[in-house]
């Protein structure tokens, strides 16, 4: 099992599935914000930044990517890439299978949008070792994760899902807890490799 684990690892951490890597996250990211485009359009420019969140988590790891690739740690990208790409990744597969529950129906796009977005999330959790944030870094991201939940749950600019909005409450409740579940992943992640490097 060992073997097996350490060979996947040689094939994960290798610089050309990087560079593929790197270039699969970026083009995400570029597919994703025009994605957006449409509600853009209709939100307030000082809101901008705070309305595609997946293609900007996507963006995070793409950069942390390009750092790991030249053999530096963007620390303060790393913690935003970990924590933003799990929650994002993680929130969409549940509100395309909650569309699907109320719809009946989500098509080709709704399967690809699950499936991307949970590849998001795993990717953001199986490049753990590369990781070198500290603390400062986890509560920098902490609090950009927690204000883009005021800004999309108080300030009305989440990702539209129009068979969603009458659940926008339970909606929000449910994204508080999951930013602070990814928020307790990153602050785990930097304990136990303070932990492993005492030992």
């Amino acid at each position: 099992m060992n073997n097996i684990r350490d060979h996947i690892w040689l094939v994960l951490s290798h610089k050309s599935f990087l560079w593929i890597l790197l270039f699969v996250n970026l083009l995400g990211t570029v597919y994703g914000y025009d994605w957006y485009m449409w509600q853009l359009v209709d939100t307030e420019p000082k809101f901008w930044i705070f309305v595609p969140d997946s293609p900007t988590a996507s963006l995070f790891f793409t950069l942390a990517i390009i750092g790991w690739l030249i053999n530096r740690n963007f620390k303060l990208i790393e913690a935003l890439a970990l924590i933003t790409l799990v929650k994002y990744g993680l929130w969409a597969v549940v509100m395309n299978l909650l569309t699907l529950i109320e719809s009946g129906s989500i098509g080709w796009v709704g399967w690809m949008l699950i499936g991307s977005h949970f590849a998001m999330a795993v990717q953001a959790i199986l490049y753990i070792p590369f990781y070198r944030f500290t603390f400062v870094h986890i509560a920098i991201a902490a609090i950009w994760t927690v204000h883009n939940d005021i800004i999309d749950y108080v300030f009305g600019q989440m990702p539209i899902y129009s068979n969603l909005m009458v659940y926008m409450d339970k909606i929000g409740y449910f994204t508080f807890w999951l930013s602070i579940a990814c928020i307790t992943l990153a602050y785990y992640v930097w304990k136990k490799r303070i932990s492993s490097s005492i030992q």
